[in-house]
């Protein structure tokens, strides 16, 4: 859990123009859960949010920002973890943005972060990010269940961080099925008072603008467009963020293709998950001792 509600604020912009030929992005199952010695992250949003961009955009802002990432070896899928890791990474790096995932599969990538921070407090974690497809996220509506590839992780016994995602200009309609994916958490064991979880608001460059002008800005789209979710986060102390990929335009075949890469608010979600699992800012400064001989 997060020590407070606040608001994240990205800083910092990169920008890319090389355009190539798209590489299907190959998706892993996992039969059981073999590893639990990491932490684990659900991404929740329906079909179209852009859970799979957020992802490809955090796990590049890890790569080419803030230190290093790879494969977890001696894990169930360490070799399709490879093979995922290189796809997001290199097709991002041309411009091409991630395939929607498939129904009734889960995605896992069982990975090392290696921050470039030398305090000794800043140490590597183990990550397993879990994309599941929007259209799953459906089936829990009116009492209704999960498919079991899903199931299975969420009634696990493991670490669970909860990357929560909207899109700016379909957020209205997610309002229920949010507060409704948070019920079923509950009844699953995992109490809201102690979960890591964060309310990311995708696409916010539709809005006019790649930014925010103040917190209170965010605050009020939430607390307009999702007013049931609001209440939960605030009562709970969850927090919220935004989020945008950069310029997207469309080409002559119809295709999405990014033109400028802004990870200014992968940045932001980065630092969250690692405060989030560590209690340690991953720009801690360090000691005194520290500082003088680094």
């Amino acid at each position: 859990m997060s020590p407070e509600n606040e608001f994240l604020k990205p800083i910092g912009e990169n920008t890319i123009t090389e355009k190539d030929n798209f590489v299907p992005i190959s998706q892993t199952t996992t039969q059981q859960i073999k590893s639990k010695d990491s932490n684990f992250i659900f991404f929740f949003g329906t079909g179209g949010s852009g859970k799979s961009v957020i992802l490809a955009s955090m796990l590049y802002y890890m790569s080419s920002q803030s230190g290093a990432i790879r494969p977890k070896l001696n894990t169930p899928n360490t070799k399709e973890a490879e093979i995922l890791l290189y796809d997001f990474l290199d097709n991002l790096r041309q411009g091409i943005l991630p395939e929607r995932s498939f129904r009734d599969k889960v995605t896992r990538l069982d990975l090392v972060f290696e921050p470039n921070n030398k305090s000794k407090k800043v140490n590597p974690i183990n990550l397993t990010f879990l994309e599941t497809s929007g259209e799953n996220h459906y089936e829990i509506k009116r009492g209704g269940h999960y498919h079991s590839s899903i199931e299975e992780y969420l009634s696990a016994n493991i670490p669970l961080n909860f990357i929560l995602v909207t899109g700016y200009d379909t957020s209205h309609q997610d309002d229920a099925l949010i507060v409704t994916f948070l019920n079923e958490l509950e009844r699953k064991g995992k109490s809201l008072k102690s979960v890591n979880a964060i309310l990311v608001v995708s696409k916010w460059d539709k809005s006019g603008s790649t930014g925010v002008a103040s917190p209170e800005q965010l605050e009020h789209f939430v607390n307009e467009r999702l007013p049931m979710t609001s209440q939960r986060l605030h009562t709970y102390g969850l927090n919220m963020t935004y989020f945008t990929i950069g310029n997207v335009e469309i080409n002559a075949k119809g295709e999405e293709r990014l033109t400028s890469l802004n990870l200014q608010t992968a940045q932001v979600l980065t630092e969250w998950l690692y405060s989030s699992i560590t209690g340690i800012d991953i720009n801690y400064e360090g000691t005194f001792w520290e500082r003088l001989f680094n």
